[in-house]
């Protein structure tokens, strides 16, 4: 059997590597455009910030070493350029030599991956505008950097790889602003669990410009629409990718609206014999049941392991994806799994949500962090999404969600989760745990929440309520028009409250709102408790207020805030 590969990276020198395990006799050949392959494509910003100091720690694999390992004919700078699947021939450019030829299969497996989009914007030519995605790309930049010596530098794109590269640019003593055209950074994430990214991006010392989007470039700044300009000697363009199909487009295979592959649970593709995986191809979202595209690296090596054993004669299925992942972000770590309110509200999925927030392990326990846990779940119980930011443990937690995500668990059975427990690592109820309880009060209806963005639409006649300790108000600050009742005098002191109106209850992180609230309801009141409490409502008016001096408190120099 013989059998070609587009594509030598993680997907694609994946599923070589399977196949020769799986088939000691198949010739299999592998074509990659680029020089280099199975390559540790999420660790090039790093390298760029000196945190990875050694290039040879980029290369997984090296061809050479590839083939002697695997015995599979690698061809590097060699590129897939046309399909005709009538012929079982593709059409090989060897951008070495300028050759062009073809060559037959049996099989065909298709992981070109994604390129980064690079509109057109006026001016691009003027100033230094780097994407990221390969080993060269990566040795611009930090070339770049060590010879030109910028001071400033702009990400336009505030996801996973724009976030990354502001961190890594910063550590390199650049002064760097943010520019992203959504509402918020980071796509995954809702606006509520934004704020905290935004608040530690302005502390960062960086500007930061949402919902504004880039019109092209100077010589040293980017141009916003509106009419600002960010300063910038050099700009990372970070603003999503598009999958590499465009050598499929008379081939047969059947692609979607944006030119990613259709495949099915075997990742075959419309035409035999031809298969595809990686950032170019689709998967079942395993929560909303939609297909669409998924690019992240553990999937990926996933589909590459079904599609060799399927080639291989086994019926092995690739049953979909939660789009879990995780970032570092300085010492914060943010971290999603499963669908995100927007969209589920977007697509009309009935839902519930709250916010818990835990420390990382037992709080007598020194060196603790906190995180902030918003958990969305279906009003029968089944858990259907987690983002989580925070610190210390903050992977570990998602992990465990994104379990109970993918095999349909509900939010009992968080509750009920056995999990390892020591003082330095978590408490003996684990932030999950906590997750659980707080969802299965609301489902249970012993406690109604509200939320921060609903503050506002208090009614006039309610009794707002704030049950933390004096001391805290005097220090953390309080929410307007919200009056102090500390929760262990409470009971003493009832005849305060009216408990004939709606009562809004408030603490520093819902724990002593729930208590409080229980005390309430008992005594016939109709209460809300603040799910997240002051901590949540604190965060979104800081961002807020950052938002606000964006527009006219920056210095017009280098994009800093400035005080007044």
């Amino acid at each position: 059997m013989k059998i070609l590969i587009v594509g030598g990276v993680a997907g694609g020198a994946g599923c070589a590597a399977r196949l020769r395990r799986n088939d000691e006799n198949a010739q299999i050949i592998l074509f990659e455009k680029g020089e280099f392959i199975s390559f540790a494509n999420c660790g090039l910003p790093y390298y760029i910030g000196q945190v990875i100091t050694d290039k040879a720690e980029l290369q997984l694999q090296t061809p050479e070493a590839f083939h002697a390992r695997f015995n599979v004919d690698v061809r590097v700078c060699q590129e897939v350029t046309a399909v005709d699947s009538a012929s079982k021939v593709v059409t090989v450019l060897n951008h070495a030599t300028g050759e062009t030829y073809t060559e037959s299969y049996d099989k065909l497996v298709l992981s070109p991956g994604a390129s980064p989009i690079r509109p057109p914007f006026p001016g691009i030519e003027k100033n230094h505008v780097f994407t990221l995605r390969n080993i060269p790309d990566t040795y611009a930049i930090y070339d770049y950097i060590e010879q030109a010596r910028p001071r400033t530098a702009a990400v336009i794109g505030a996801g996973f790889i724009g976030l990354e590269m502001a961190e890594n640019l910063a550590d390199r003593g650049l002064a760097v602003s943010i520019v992203e055209a959504a509402p918020h950074v980071m796509a995954p994430l809702d606006t509520d669990m934004a704020h905290m990214v935004h608040n530690r991006i302005r502390a960062a010392g960086m500007g930061l410009y949402i919902d504004r989007k880039c019109a092209g470039f100077t010589e040293n700044g980017v141009l916003l629409e509106g009419g600002d300009v960010v300063p910038a000697d050099m700009v990372i363009l970070s603003i999503g990718v598009r999958p590499e199909t465009r050598f499929l487009q008379d081939s047969g295979v059947e692609l979607g609206a944006r030119g990613e592959i259709l495949v099915d649970e075997q990742l075959r593709t419309s035409v035999p014999d031809i298969f595809a995986l990686g950032d170019a191809a689709t998967v079942r979202n395993l929560v909303s049941g939609r297909q669409q595209v998924i690019p992240l690296a553990g999937p990926a090596n996933k589909q590459a392991r079904i599609v060799a054993d399927v080639i291989c004669g086994k019926d092995a299925r690739y049953k979909g994806s939660i789009g879990t992942s995780v970032m570092k972000f300085f010492e914060m770590t943010v971290a999603t799994a499963g669908e995100k309110e927007e969209s589920l509200k977007a697509a009309g999925t009935p839902y519930r949500k709250t916010f818990t927030v835990s420390s990382s392990h037992a709080g007598y326990y020194p060196g603790g962090t906190q995180m902030i846990v918003k958990l969305l779940y279906s009003p029968e119980g089944r858990v259907l999404g987690a983002q989580i930011v925070g610190g210390e443990g903050v992977d570990k937690r998602i992990d465990t969600l994104a379990v109970a995500i993918r095999f349909g668990m509900t939010v009992s059975d968080l509750a009920e989760m056995e999990l390892a427990y020591a003082p330095p690592f978590s408490s003996a109820k684990d932030p999950v745990n906590m997750a659980g309880f707080v969802a299965e009060n609301v489902l249970a209806g012993t406690m109604t929440p509200f939320f921060v963005d609903e503050i506002d639409a208090i009614p006039e006649n309610a009794v707002r309520l704030d049950v933390r300790n004096p001391e805290e108000l005097a220090t953390l600050g309080s929410i307007p028009g919200f009056v102090n009742i500390p929760l262990n005098q409470l009971r003493s002191r009832l005849d305060e409250v009216d408990l004939t109106r709606p009562v809004y209850v408030t603490c520093q992180v819902g724990l002593r709102g729930y208590v409080a609230a229980r005390i309430l309801a008992q005594h016939g009141a109709q209460v809300y408790n603040l799910s997240g409490g002051y901590t949540l409502y604190a965060s979104r008016m800081k961002d807020l207020a950052g938002q606000g001096e964006t527009a006219d408190k920056n210095c017009a120099a280098c994009g800093m805030q400035t005080k007044g």
